[in-house]
């Protein structure tokens, strides 16, 4: 029976990302071509030339392994980021240094399991960060940033992609770190540190405020029974830092959603428990739910503050809250009320609660409270009034992959319903982001 060698699998996964360097001097269709032979070459010609490289589950069902993978996920940065060719190149460099590193360090040395995920260890995820930093550094230097911010970024982006790299997804790392630190990095590549620097005083004060703000909603919350006591402490953090990176105005949006999420939770609570589809706890969030709908969020407010583009990071600040309460409100109302809804993915019927079950009541009620969450912000002055439309297809696209990732990958336990959440938002976000951009 053929073994995998793990050790020649994690080289040749470390030495073809030196291949990023090319990326500054291909055209994106070049390299986006290269990427695509990769794909072919890797699944019909590898496993008969190098089946070590294979797992045994793998040889069988190429297009799992992570060998496959790998040039599938250089396709996408090369297609997602054409216009900013070192951030596919840096995202791509710290998949391949920071993974083959992990996994080098974990399996030898690994003894502290990281307690989210027991699978992972702390001295992994620390050799992670190290090499992924210092092979996205030079990188960075090499398609022409200067040294002090080639470092700010890849020490960034490494420590976010890390961190993504130790949650227990259950999909390929090979998809999931590159893709995540791409999105991240494209947003800090707008980072001003002289509008940033002009924020900071205005940022003290919006800090204080929001302190003593969100301390007394997170004990009214909790006395509600609105959240347990992760998530009083959870919302807590998002609350204050949400108030002191997009003001009180982000703050009201951020509010909006979390009233009608978990008003539309209550509501009909009674019948979903008999049809035992309600949430647990009787609708309390947990520190899970308010990190799934709010990280993105947070990031984003991040960008509000100190970007060169502050107004598109609010637009898609408020697609991203948009896409979490069409998303939260289409999926209680539809359970409750929504009659007998039909799967996503073949439109034929199927029991309330089941992953991916869309109703049109559920549907209507969703793009409703996305209604609701924008005009919040532009009764505000978050943005204008003329972004309405937008917001309002972000949140249905951002839903509608949401309900797509529920009957595909959640159905087959792939990743969970915190990792669906937070990824309908971040869907949500890029549309709005990438339609902006077009119109």
């Amino acid at each position: 029976m053929q073994t995998t060698n793990e050790t020649a699998r994690r080289a040749v996964h470390f030495a073809v990302g030196g291949l990023a360097f090319l990326l500054r001097d291909l055209t994106p269709l070049q390299a986006a071509c290269a990427a695509g032979a990769a794909i072919l070459f890797n699944v019909l010609v590898l496993p008969r030339v190098a089946p070590s490289l294979f797992r045994g589950e793998e040889r069988d069902r190429p297009w799992r392994s992570g060998v496959v993978i790998y040039p599938v996920a250089v396709l996408l940065l090369v297609l997602l980021f054409h216009r900013h060719k070192e951030v596919a190149g840096a995202a791509w460099g710290i998949m391949a240094a920071g993974d083959s590193a992990a996994g080098l360090v974990g399996r030898r040395y690994g003894r502290r399991p990281i307690p989210w995920n027991r699978s992972k260890t702390v001295e992994g995820s620390f050799a992670f960060a190290i090499a992924a930093t210092l092979f996205s550094w030079t990188i960075l230097i090499w398609m022409g940033r200067g040294g002090m911010e080639a470092a700010f970024l890849a020490g960034s982006t490494s420590l976010f992609a890390a961190f993504m790299e130790s949650l227990p997804w259950r999909l390929n790392d090979n998809l999931t770190v590159p893709l995540l630190s791409g999105a991240f990095l494209a947003g800090l590549v707008q980072f001003d540190a002289d509008r940033f620097a002009a924020a900071v005083p205005g940022i003290r004060i919006a800090l204080l405020i929001g302190l003593a703000v969100n301390a007394i909603l997170a004990f009214l919350f909790r006395a509600t029974r609105t959240v347990d006591r992760s998530g009083m402490i959870a919302g807590f953090l998002v609350g204050v830092l949400t108030f002191a990176l997009a003001g009180w105005r982000g703050f009201l949006v951020l509010i909006a959603f979390f009233v009608l999420g978990s008003g539309a939770t209550r509501l009909g609570l009674r019948r979903k428990e008999r049809a035992g589809i309600a949430q647990e706890k009787k609708g309390a969030r947990s520190a899970r739910h308010a990190l799934a709908n709010c990280s993105v969020g947070v990031y984003l407010a991040f960008l509000v503050s100190s970007s060169a583009s502050p107004k598109l990071f609010a637009l898609a600040f408020v697609c991203a809250y948009a896409t979490a309460a069409f998303d939260t409100v289409s999926s209680e109302i539809g359970r409750a009320y929504g009659g007998r809804p039909v799967l996503i993915t073949t439109l034929r019927p199927v029991p309330a609660g089941t992953d991916g079950a869309v109703s049109w009541l559920g549907t209507l009620a969703g793009l409703v409270a996305a209604w609701l969450v924008c005009g919040v912000a532009v009764s505000t002055g978050l943005i204008g009034g003329e972004r309405t439309g937008i917001v309002l297809a972000a949140a249905f696209v951002g839903s509608t992959a949401d309900s797509m990732l529920g009957a595909t990958l959640e159905a087959r336990g792939l990743i969970d319903n915190e990792a669906v959440n937070f990824s309908n938002t971040l869907v949500g976000a890029l549309t709005g982001i990438t339609l902006a951009s077009w119109l």
